[in-house]
């Protein structure tokens, strides 16, 4: 599972469960109602931990928010990429046909969530 890490938790998963498509298994709240630990999951498979910058005492303590990218296999881009539209979402590249570097073609886009980190989906399931 993919671990990210967020300045704003609340908001990053009203995005990636609003706006992606996630679905939330598990949220865990501090004694000030921040989210300090969440697990979603993804419909195709897979699933995502959240935690939250202000909370340092783990390994994942130092991790800044936004600063990574992620890759998800759908079946249906141009439904994501219409929900992330009509959420005014920061689309960094718009569906399009890609060829990837191991020669595997994709039918992909790539959003910005509201920290930063890079979101790309695409048809391409990975060669496993």
């Amino acid at each position: 599972m993919p671990i990210l890490h967020y300045d704003d938790t609340r908001t990053a998963l009203r995005f990636l469960t609003g706006v992606l498509g996630f679905r939330e298994a598990l949220a865990a709240s501090d004694e000030e109602g921040d989210v300090v630990h969440a697990e979603l999951v993804w419909p195709g498979g897979g699933a995502l931990v959240v935690g939250g910058t202000k909370h340092t005492d783990s390994v994942h303590g130092g991790m800044r928010a936004g600063s990574s990218a992620i890759y998800l296999a759908t079946d249906d881009v141009d439904a994501v990429h219409e929900r992330v539209r009509k959420a005014d979402g920061d689309v960094v590249e718009p569906p399009h046909h890609a060829k990837f570097g191991s020669g595997a073609d994709s039918y992909t886009f790539t959003v910005r969530d509201p920290e930063g980190n890079l979101w790309t989906f695409g048809t391409y399931g990975g060669a496993f």
